[in-house]
């Protein structure tokens, strides 16, 4: 756990929010040297924080012993370096449970996934995220998405709790983002964060930019770092030559990457996977009920990573161009999350 409050690392980071894959070994089971390797890589590379065992994670796949084993790993190497966030899930008592082995492992907040396979009312969720945000020092971000859709009322009630620093959105609806934004803003003193959760927030970033969320989360950072970094600076800069490079990285990766990903059920995570493999790093198959992507797609997925390393390769936000920050992870022959470490 770090000494600075996880709201003020997160609002402005220095680079793109890391959701690292869960690494398994050929009998199944947790690979943690593995996984060590691939949050120290992305750590490295410039990751701002290091979200484990979340969606990108298999948090649903995971035991409680194995999910404390995986926090306690990504402390480990993160060392104070960068904050890391752990999922926590199920119903409230489950929730709690993960919630209390994310705390006594050393993380710095949670990020509280949807509840359970009901579709609950706003009453519910309500008690359901307090009570979690309650159960430990530990600082909360809400996950909006499938079964657990809050209106601006209840993220408002929800802003208002102790512990609830933020709202991470992968529904996607920009009319009911943009209202609870400025319900929020209207009514709840302070600066509460808010994030871009859909599954490759990258192509949605624009969009969400415009009604002031600049916070996303990247899983391309998991298997092509360079992409997201580039990304994220020309993101970031809010200038025409950085929007320019915006739009190009979305016309020639990230829109193909997206609809590649919507070719199978489960790729925003299997097709994550894959192209960790692809890198050299070795974090095994997804665990059922989740499946591994067909062949002739991952082969898709290389062409991909290629073209869009050709195109960061010159361009003015590239780790290594001419508008990069002086970071380690900008240099060559520093690992990456998806190559040899």
């Amino acid at each position: 756990m770090t000494s600075a409050p996880l709201a003020s690392r997160l609002r402005v980071p220095s680079g793109p929010l890391f959701f690292p894959v869960t690494a398994y070994g050929p009998d199944g089971g947790l690979d943690l040297d593995t996984f060590r390797a691939h949050v120290r890589g992305g750590i490295e590379a410039g990751a701002a924080a290091v979200f484990a065992c979340c969606g990108t994670g298999e948090f649903h796949a995971l035991t409680p012993e194995e999910f404390q084993e995986c926090v306690a790993a990504a402390v480990d190497e993160a060392a104070g370096r960068v904050p890391v966030v752990a999922g926590a899930g199920y119903g409230t008592a489950l929730a709690v449970r993960y919630a209390r082995l994310a705390e006594q492992a050393g993380a710095d907040g949670l990020l509280a996934m949807p509840p359970y396979l009901v579709v609950a009312g706003q009453e519910g969720l309500v008690r359901h995220y307090t009570e979690l945000a309650a159960a430990t020092s530990l600082d909360v971000i809400v996950y909006q998405r499938d079964n657990a859709v809050l209106t601006p009322r209840t993220v408002v009630e929800l802003a208002r709790a102790d512990g609830i620093i933020g709202f991470k959105d992968g529904l996607g609806d920009m009319d009911l983002m943009q209202r609870t934004v400025s319900a929020v803003r209207s009514e709840v003193p302070g600066d509460f964060l808010y994030f871009n959760g859909l599954p490759t927030a990258e192509l949605t970033g624009l969009a969400y930019r415009g009604i002031g969320v600049t916070l996303y989360s990247s899983a391309v950072f998991c298997f092509a770092p360079d992409i997201a970094l580039a990304f994220h600076r020309a993101f970031n800069a809010g200038t025409p030559q950085g929007d320019a490079t915006v739009d190009r990285l979305v016309d020639g990766f990230y829109r193909p990457f997206v609809e590649l990903r919507a070719l199978g059920r489960g790729y925003a995570v299997s097709l994550v996977k894959a192209g960790v493999r692809l890198g050299g790093l070795d974090v095994g198959a997804v665990r059922p009920p989740l499946h591994e992507p067909a062949d002739e797609h991952v082969k898709h997925l290389a062409e991909l990573i290629e073209r869009g390393r050709a195109l960061v390769h010159d361009a003015p936000y590239a780790p290594d161009g001419p508008a990069a920050v002086d970071a380690p992870a900008a240099r060559p022959g520093v690992p990456v999350p998806g190559g040899d470490a």
